[in-house]
């Protein structure tokens, strides 16, 4: 990839309107969620994106709840339809586990339908005893 994208972690950047277009409209673990809803959820977590380094676009998104010291979750990753296929998925994974590393955090999770192999790559794994996980769904 050339330096026509960039990774950042500045929570002011983030193109709150268009993100929540994709994840309330084109992710499928968000559909239909309010922009109040994804609003708070950002209000309280890490957020990360990659932009464009010509028009400032922001192309793909991440956030991170974290308690900062021993835990994380890695959730609404999304890369925009017409951005895919060009490692801006890898740059948003790299950025975020690299901001990430100085907390050396015990456990980072996260949930995917579709990316296993990218986030293999960042070293995540399937859960060695999924038995020991448990779930509450609204």
């Amino acid at each position: 990839m050339s330096n026509r994208y960039f990774f950042s972690r500045a929570a002011d950047k983030i193109d709150r309107a268009r993100v929540h277009q994709w994840l309330s409209e084109q992710s499928y673990w968000a559909l239909g969620r309010s922009r109040e809803k994804q609003d708070a959820a950002m209000d309280a977590s890490r957020n990360y994106g990659v932009y464009d380094t010509e028009t400032g676009e922001q192309v793909a998104y991440g956030r991170v709840v974290t308690d900062g010291a021993t835990f994380a979750w890695l959730c609404d990753v999304f890369v925009a339809t017409e951005a895919r296929g060009r490692g801006i998925g890898k740059m948003l994974a790299a950025g975020v586990m690299d901001d990430l590393e100085s907390a050396e955090l015990k456990r980072i999770l996260l949930s995917t339908g579709d990316a296993h192999g990218l986030y293999a790559q960042y070293g995540f794994t399937a859960l060695t005893d999924p038995s020991k996980m448990m779930t509450r769904v609204r």
